[in-house]
């Protein structure tokens, strides 16, 4: 209700220099804004946006019109106060952005976190009752229903040791839910991890921001390309060191992507390959923690397959 209230203050401004033109204005344009806030706020989904949109020409129309009436100093610089008050809140509503998407990320990896733990309990529980089922199975002869049992439990046990194997508790959770999250929609995946991702030279909260960010765009775009090809889309995350380089380099199927969007995606906010709601932040998130760590970042596109290959210092 800014706008309100600048309109409100500009009103008393004009009262007290005697001001009849500007008070008019002032007067007609708090009748309108109320107007349009009974107005949209029942009618349109997205109203709050809206009315946004319609406070900004407002507070463009106000200072325009005061720009072209005779002024005071005392008004010229509440004119200048409210202009920098303005940037100010665009500025921190960016800021109030990235830190409710910090929070959310937060509260996904301790779910995850969760989880992970509550399936490393459930199979430690069940280990000896599968041995003990094995071995039953191996005393009366039926040795290839046996080995059918191991075969199936071998391949649960590896999907958990793909993404727990030397990873700390935090990025062992996001590797474990984004197999999951990925399996779960009929994506194939595969982690070729030659040294643990914990090993990077980031912190935990780091870490877990740009894993996190990138398997879930890239869990996401596979989604939408199965939708639309209906084709088993792949994906895959693979992650060594070289020459005193850590290099990470994450692979998906993806639908066409325009040049203006690959041209400003991991540069820009509000870019994302996604329609809707979405706000593309996942994408500047991952290109800030990169060069936070004096990293390079580099992606393609061709044939369907997006690819993106993050080369990290392995000495910060």
């Amino acid at each position: 209700m800014s706008f309100l209230a600048t309109i409100l203050t500009y009103g008393l401004l004009s009262l007290i220099l005697n001001d009849l033109i500007l008070y008019t204005v002032t007067a007609l344009l708090f009748v309108l804004t109320y107007i349009c806030l009974i107005v949209i706020k029942p009618t349109v989904p997205n109203w709050k946006s809206t009315i946004n949109i319609v406070f900004s020409l407002g507070q463009i129309f106000i200072v325009s019109f005061c720009l072209l009436i005779p002024t005071t100093v005392f008004t010229t610089t509440l004119l200048i106060v409210f202009i920098l008050i303005e940037i100010g809140k665009v500025q921190a509503a960016r800021e109030r952005n990235l830190v409710r998407k910090e929070v959310q990320q937060f509260e996904a990896q301790q779910t995850r976190l969760n989880e992970t733990f509550r399936i490393l309990r459930s199979e430690r529980h069940d280990f000896l009752k599968h041995i003990s089922a094995i071995h039953y199975m191996l005393e009366k002869g039926s040795n290839s229903e046996a080995k059918t049992y191991l075969d199936s439990l071998v391949d649960s046990y590896e999907e958990t040791n793909l993404s727990i194997k030397g990873e700390t508790g935090v990025v062992a959770a996001v590797l474990h839910q984004m197999y999951k999250r990925a399996t779960s929609i009929g994506c194939s995946v595969y982690y070729d991890l030659d040294v643990p991702i914990s090993s990077l030279p980031l912190t935990d909260k780091d870490t877990v921001a740009l894993i996190s960010n990138l398997l879930t765009n890239s869990v996401e775009a596979c989604e939408d390309w199965l939708k639309e090809r209906e084709e088993q889309p792949l994906l895959s995350l693979q992650f060594y060191k070289r020459s005193g380089l850590y290099i990470l380099i994450c692979k998906n199927n993806s639908l066409p992507l325009t040049s203006n969007v690959l041209d400003r995606l991991y540069d820009k906010y509000g870019e994302t390959t996604k329609g809707g709601n979405h706000e593309g932040l996942g994408t500047k998130i991952i290109h800030s923690t990169v060069q936070q760590y004096n990293g390079l970042l580099d992606f393609t596109y061709k044939d369907e397959q997006f690819s993106v290959k993050i080369k990290i210092p392995a000495i910060h």
